[in-house]
């Protein structure tokens, strides 16, 4: 009897537990479970939801309401459609119609994205919501849009990242790459300053979830593409860059977040090539990334250039910070090559200067 006893409550109990686990996790799916609503003014530039989602977690939005703009009909969350003077106006998503209602998940360095009369989608990199309206600093509308947040969360935490399976960049590796980049006359330029390891598919998906817009490559690409920009009345923001090399070759790529129009003086960009060498079987990105501020002169030939940050660590800090906002990130850390970088001048001569670290950016 006793024996039949143990084998039922063998067989039972695990099946109980199982059981009362899932209710358990239910439950504590249902209490993260988050309502709010809130009336978004014309005046306001970002509003601090208080809401804080995570990755895996679904975000409903849904806006009713009108707002007025001086000169222009009255809009609703859908925004208004882009007119030719609004290639003039500087606004936070250049795709999207003139104070259309827009949302940001994260900080500044994060890319907005368009929410309108209503979006549902899947949370893809955790952190505090924003919402606003996609219009110059200058303008107030009157009115307001009446805001209704729904979070569901995620059925179940994501496994946690093994760190320890992950591929390790070595001293020895890390000085194999030189610490500086060159132009086409072997002038010393821009450092080093970070790597990504991930495949070429991850590394591209990665930078775009980000928010950064590959640029051109030729002038002949950048005439085509801002004619077709200035057609469709959308802001360009692809001007291409110049050439610098790295392994004996000019760049793979080049990537940038700039505001439309400014980004001729201003713009976070930044040159990767890919490594003639693998980390344990991944590929290597190298990069150097600068935050352009204005013009100055060009002292190889006396005319104008791009004047870079001189604190070229924040652009690398902004870099990493950016790719960290998307969940796609595995692993950052910092290296120092045997023979760091920290003060030093570019190729047109503009000084700058660096911690003289390298942040490593491994993707999931």
């Amino acid at each position: 009897m006793l024996r039949c006893l143990h084998r039922h409550f063998v067989v039972v109990f695990p099946i109980v537990l199982l059981f009362t686990c899932l209710l358990f996790a239910q439950s504590t799916s249902q209490t993260r479970k988050q309502t709010k609503e809130f009336d978004l003014s014309g005046d306001q530039k970002w509003l601090d939801t208080g809401v804080d989602v995570q990755s895996g977690d679904t975000l409903k939005i849904t806006a009713t309401g009108t707002v007025h703009y001086p000169s222009y009909k009255e809009s609703g969350p859908e925004g208004l459609p882009r007119g030719w003077r609004d290639l003039l106006r500087i606004f936070p998503l250049s795709d999207a119609n003139h104070g259309a209602l827009i949302g940001r998940i994260g900080g500044e360095a994060t890319e907005p994205f368009l929410i309108g009369p209503s979006r549902e989608s899947r949370v893809t990199a955790g952190g505090r919501l924003y919402l606003g309206l996609n219009q110059t600093d200058s303008e107030h509308p009157d009115g307001s849009f009446h805001v209704k947040i729904e979070v569901t969360p995620r059925a179940a935490a994501p496994a946690p990242v093994d760190t320890s399976k992950l591929p390790a960049v070595t001293q020895a590796l890390l000085d194999q790459i030189p610490t500086r980049v060159t132009d086409a006359g072997g002038n010393l330029g821009d450092r080093v300053n970070f790597l990504i390891i991930g495949s070429e598919e991850k590394v591209k998906q990665a930078l775009q979830d980000a928010g950064w817009v590959q640029v051109n490559r030729t002038v002949k690409d950048a005439f085509i593409h801002g004619a077709l920009a200035t057609f469709s009345k959308q802001a360009y923001t692809q001007l291409p860059m110049s050439e610098l090399r790295l392994f004996d070759r000019p760049q793979d790529f080049g990537f940038a977040h700039a505001d439309p129009l400014v980004v001729v003086a201003a713009r976070h960009h930044f040159r990767i090539w890919k490594a003639p060498f693998q980390v344990q079987g991944q590929t290597l990105w190298v990069g150097a990334g600068t935050h352009d501020i204005g013009l100055e002169k060009d002292q190889r030939n006396g005319k104008l250039t791009h004047k870079i940050d001189p604190d070229t660590d924040k652009e690398r800090e902004y870099i990493g910070s950016s790719l960290q906002e998307t969940g796609e990130v595995a692993k950052l850390l910092y290296m120092t090559p045997s023979r760091p970088i920290t003060d030093a001048k570019t190729a047109t001569g503009g000084s700058f200067h660096s911690d003289g670290r390298t942040l490593v950016i491994i993707l999931k």
